[in-house]
């Protein structure tokens, strides 16, 4: 979900500005150490960057929030190239869209936020807790995107509430705002839950070492 430019205050676009920073330094480091042990990392992380602009920069306008719904795609991501890396891909998908009008630049920290970092470590908790107790591979995928598709909704309702309310009707708008999005991004949730779950679903049986190479070490399988 992208928030435009000219909703939140200078306050909080200061605040996810400051923890998108610390999150991207960290998935910089990581993507260096990966690229370093495995030559063929680079190649996959920027096969996984085109694929969430292209999944996320489908939206549908969304008026009451100031925003949109749409698939985000970082669940997927973090499952084959991990969740730091992600973020780092995240931030530059969203980037690029401001050039196509979705997004902005002063709310770049807080979609980061919503989508690479929430979208991203949710779903991918999701995937690692449900292979450990032995579900399947497209189960696990298939709700990783959809609860990290879900609480990417909910945490951008959040940040727009924060934002636009007072101390005594932040939760009110966060009411509002959740209730605004949820007829478009319920739907696109269980969408992003059958193409999660396929893809993984394919990769597993045709193309494993995808998932053993993932960076994801033995968590992953």
């Amino acid at each position: 979900m992208h928030i435009a430019d000219g909703i939140l205050t200078g306050k909080w676009i200061a605040i996810t500005y400051a923890i998108t920073i610390l999150f991207i330094a960290i998935g910089v480091r990581e993507i260096k150490k990966k690229s370093q042990e495995n030559p063929e990392y680079i190649p996959k992380l920027a096969l996984m960057g085109a694929a969430v602009f292209v999944i996320s920069i489908w939206h549908i306008p969304v008026p009451v929030t100031g925003s949109s719904s749409h698939p985000i795609g970082t669940p997927l991501a973090a499952i084959l190239v991990g969740g730091f890396p992600t973020v780092v891909i995240s931030t530059i998908g969203l980037f690029f869209h401001m050039f196509l009008a979705h997004g902005g630049l002063t709310t770049l920290g807080a979609n980061t936020i919503n989508m690479g970092i929430i979208g991203t470590f949710s779903g991918l908790f999701i995937y690692l807790a449900l292979r450990k107790i032995g579900l399947s591979f497209w189960i696990s995928a298939g709700l990783a995107g959809f609860v990290g598709d879900m609480l990417t909704y909910v945490g951008t309702a959040f940040t727009l509430a924060l934002s636009l309310g007072t101390d005594g009707n932040v939760m009110a708008l966060w009411k509002i705002f959740m209730t605004g999005f949820a007829f478009t991004q319920i739907p696109l949730a269980i969408v992003e839950l059958v193409f999660t779950a396929g893809i993984i679903h394919y990769i597993a049986n045709n193309k494993s070492e995808l998932l053993n190479k993932s960076g994801m070490g033995d968590r992953i399988v």
